[in-house]
């Protein structure tokens, strides 16, 4: 299993959601807002002074092909939005 985490403007928090809602491979998925800090963020004059921006994260569990699938799907469907992310193995994951 692979988890992908998706970091997306908050203005395309609301597309992400009905294109991730409408793929039938993902059973769910999590998301969050996040703040991003440090010189790799383009931010505004408000954002500069309190060093911080705002962003969602989104975390998706799956299988690796379905994985490397949704990556070449979203890579397409948004491509110059700004999303960021990174595809790591998930060791161990479940329920108690």
């Amino acid at each position: 299993m692979m988890l992908l985490t998706i970091i997306a403007p908050p203005k395309m928090e609301e597309s992400l959601v009905d294109w991730l809602l409408v793929q039938t491979d993902i059973k769910g998925f999590t998301s969050q807002v996040a703040y991003g800090h440090g010189s790799g963020h383009e931010m505004s004059l408000a954002e500069q002074v309190s060093g911080r921006r705002r962003q969602v994260t989104f975390m998706i569990e799956l299988e690796k092909i379905r994985a490397e699938s949704i990556l070449v799907d979203l890579k397409q469907h948004f491509l110059g939005t700004g999303l960021y992310y990174w595809l790591v193995p998930i060791s161990v994951s479940g329920s108690v």
